[in-house]
């Protein structure tokens, strides 16, 4: 039997950084998402924007094609780096749920 298509997974978060890590942020997190998308199979994207002026807030999109792809991205060394490094650096973080469908039409 073949496995039933599943809806992607969307993930939005939003995260304040603390304003004397701001660089260094943004530094790994472009590691982590050039590494995400050139070397995993599942991760359809992966990008991050600074919200209009709050330059230390910035919305991460993550889509991912199914939830065991999202599962197995948080176990690759790079995201477990990148999670390690930058725990410090994060002052706040607000997850936003996000409708695939959704998420879906706004891309066609």
């Amino acid at each position: 039997m073949s496995e039933a298509r599943t809806a992607p997974i969307v993930r939005m978060a939003e995260l304040e950084i603390e304003a004397d890590q701001l660089e260094a942020y943004r530094l790994l997190l472009a590691e982590e998402i050039e590494a995400s998308v050139t070397m995993e199979a599942g991760v359809l994207m992966l990008n991050a924007v600074a919200l209009r002026d709050e330059p230390n807030q910035i919305r991460i999109l993550e889509v991912y094609a199914s939830q065991r792809d999202y599962e197995a991205h948080l176990q690759t060394p790079h995201f477990l780096k990148y999670k390690s490094l930058t725990s410090g650096m994060v002052k706040a973080l607000r997850l936003i749920d996000v409708d695939p469908l959704l998420m879906r039409s706004k891309m066609d």
